[in-house]
């Protein structure tokens, strides 16, 4: 791929036209080459490196550039010198696996909140996330970073529509500050765990259809809010405990 058109995939847009995304970083990279072993399309990525990287061992095509070259491209203001270009489809989530829990996340904004929640469902396993049009795209550098490696070990599907969980999951659990307590034991017994926008929540009358059953992360009272990484990431323990 041309310089110009990496430096290109920064945007959204971009991402999407070219079909792929950039991993920047040595500790990214050297996820992506974990991933590559059980993942072969994942071997079709191509490698940027500076000097400092020259004899960096890949399975990847890698291409020697420059430090001005690798600014140009980098999303970050002090890049280390090596970065992938990673074909999306590399990332299409496989069938569901059996005993696997849905996380669904609606219209989620912050990459930063996206890449959290990835790197713990990648932490304690068996998760997949679903997220709503209109949220955060997970290629997004930010995401990415934040995942610290996740995005490549957690099954995540885009575009998936509030009105499809009842189709797929027929018990389907929320958040609410008036639900039961989450270490309640029923809490186990459902197949997707419906998560809003970090501001907004989700629309009253969508959780009405949807019939999700409402829990509480009990807290001091204190503040009216928790965030919705860590939140996720509560609920995903509580799950595995239960697994």
């Amino acid at each position: 791929m041309k310089l110009d058109d990496i430096k290109k995939l920064q945007q959204k847009k971009h991402r999407e036209q070219l079909g792929h995304f950039l991993v920047e970083g040595e500790h990214l990279v050297l996820e992506l080459q974990k991933a590559a072993q059980d993942n072969p399309l994942l071997t079709r990525s191509e490698l940027y490196v500076t000097s400092t990287y020259e004899h960096w061992p890949s399975p990847f095509h890698t291409r020697l550039i420059s430090e001005r070259q690798m600014a140009q491209i980098a999303d970050t203001k002090t890049p280390q010198g090596i970065i992938a270009v990673v074909p999306n489809a590399a990332l299409t989530a496989s069938a569901p696996a059996t005993g696997e829990k849905a996380i669904y996340l609606h219209e989620v904004q912050d990459p930063g909140n996206l890449g959290t929640i990835l790197r713990s469902l990648a932490w304690f396993g068996g998760f997949r996330c679903l997220l709503s049009p209109g949220s955060v795209d997970p290629f997004n550098p930010k995401v990415v970073r934040a995942s610290m490696g996740a995005i490549f070990h957690t099954p995540f599907e885009q575009d998936v529509s509030l009105d499809a969980l009842t189709r797929r999951y027929p018990r389907i659990a929320c958040l609410d500050m008036q639900g039961t307590h989450l270490p309640d034991p029923a809490f186990g017994h459902f197949d997707c765990y419906l998560f809003g926008n970090e501001a907004r929540g989700v629309p009253a009358e969508a959780l009405q259809q949807l019939a999700a059953t409402p829990f509480t992360i009990a807290g001091s009272g204190l503040i009216d809010s928790l965030n919705l990484a860590s939140s996720v990431t509560l609920c995903a323990y509580e799950l595995s405990l239960r697994a």
